[in-house]
């Protein structure tokens, strides 16, 4: 098994499953408006729709088509969250997915990881949403294969965010990772956004983690702080 391989079969044991329905096959488009089974609370404010973009961003109220990244904070007009922003395109080349939960073993995965990270909480998650970007591409078309996903978890006011990384291909595009609401009140940054290290078998996306989960990050986003603590 060669090294792209065996590091797939490695991080989907702690993936969440790569499964649910299909985005449509499109350079820069989203996914419709998908209504969740559960109002989701991101920093004070409630939503209960949402949109996968297909250049590796979730938005709540617009689809955003937006592929040059740009840094946090950016004292815009939306809340975002971008496990990785960047310019990609799945028209040939991987599948993006998204799936809710509101019962069963995802849940049951959701609450312990959960409670793992933040163990003061007593947390139980009601719902679980996760958008995956499986073996897309970068534009135009290249072939290239990266996947990562973003998890979204509540548990009625309490409410987190997972970013998983996977295989992250090479390229020369900037990559922003992160965060961020209107007005930027709150936003975090992933550390390697926007460098060299982003991308390529030593990204360092896929090799850090401030839950001690090598290619996971992790983050409480109901009302959290403005800056998460890395715990390394």
């Amino acid at each position: 098994m060669d090294k792209i391989s065996s590091d797939f079969f490695s991080f989907l044991a702690y993936f969440y499953p790569i499964s649910g329905t299909e985005s449509s096959r499109s350079d820069d488009g989203s996914s419709p408006q998908i209504p969740l089974q559960r109002p989701f609370v991101y920093f004070g404010k409630e939503y209960n729709t949402i949109y996968v973009n297909h250049n590796g961003h979730l938005t709540f109220i617009n689809p955003y088509s937006s592929y040059i990244p740009q840094r946090f904070p950016l004292n815009g007009s939306e809340d975002l969250i971008a496990p990785f922003w960047t310019d990609l395109d799945n028209r040939q080349t991987g599948v993006i997915l998204y799936n809710q939960y509101t019962d069963g073993s995802v849940l049951q995965q959701a609450t312990q990881d959960i409670n793992s990270y933040f163990p003061n909480l007593n947390f139980n998650a009601d719902w679980v949403f996760v958008a995956t970007w499986h073996k897309v591409a970068y534009y135009p078309t290249s072939g290239t294969e990266t996947t990562f996903q973003a998890v979204l978890i509540s548990g009625g006011q309490k409410s987190f965010v997972l970013m998983n990384y996977g295989v992250i291909a090479s390229t020369f595009r900037n990559v922003q990772a992160g965060y961020d609401t209107i007005n930027s009140v709150h936003h975090f940054t992933i550390p390697g956004s926007f460098s060299s290290s982003a991308t390529g078998i030593n990204s360092t996306f896929s090799l850090s983690s401030n839950v001690n989960v090598t290619g996971r990050w992790a983050f409480d986003i109901d009302s959290g702080p403005e800056d998460q603590v890395i715990k390394g």
